[in-house]
């Protein structure tokens, strides 16, 4: 799978989350700067954003701070179905009930092992078939499904 991975910060976090993603197969597209240099959160956002909404990459991961920034930043692109998940349950649910396609995680807040944790629940998930018609139903609030 082709993930990208964006974060406005370079951190332990960020480094580990790519290295993870190689390790379990995935091809990884990274976005933000290099050490010490901090990048525009929304810029950051939306640029994995739109390789997610356009098809150039199947998923993508976002971080900042908190995490909120680049989830509103991303769910402005149509498409895009960020969610921001602190753990393992939320990264589970937001897959299969939201089909969720950008992961968000807080810099802050996520530790290292947690991570891993939300990682294994996320890429172990898939949509809940039930839960098509609501999918449905947020893509078109973003013009993509079929008319109301």
């Amino acid at each position: 799978m082709r993930i990208a991975l964006g974060s406005d910060e370079r951190t332990h976090l960020t480094d580990l989350l790519a290295e993870e993603l190689a390790a379990r197969g995935h091809t990884v597209e990274l976005f933000g700067p290099p050490v010490g240099d901090p990048a525009s959160w929304p810029d950051v956002a939306k640029a994995v954003a739109r390789r997610v909404a356009g098809g150039a990459c199947d998923q993508g991961i976002l971080c900042c701070w908190t995490g909120t920034g680049v989830s509103i930043a991303a769910n402005k692109v149509p498409g895009v179905r960020a969610a921001l998940c602190g753990d393992a349950e939320a990264a589970r649910g937001a897959r299969r009930w939201n089909d969720a396609n950008v992961l968000c995680l807080s810099l802050r807040a996520t530790a290292e092992p947690v991570a891993c944790e939300i990682l294994d629940a996320w890429f172990a998930a898939a949509p809940d078939a039930s839960e098509r018609e609501n999918i449905e139903k947020v893509m078109r609030m973003d013009g993509l499904g079929p008319g109301e």
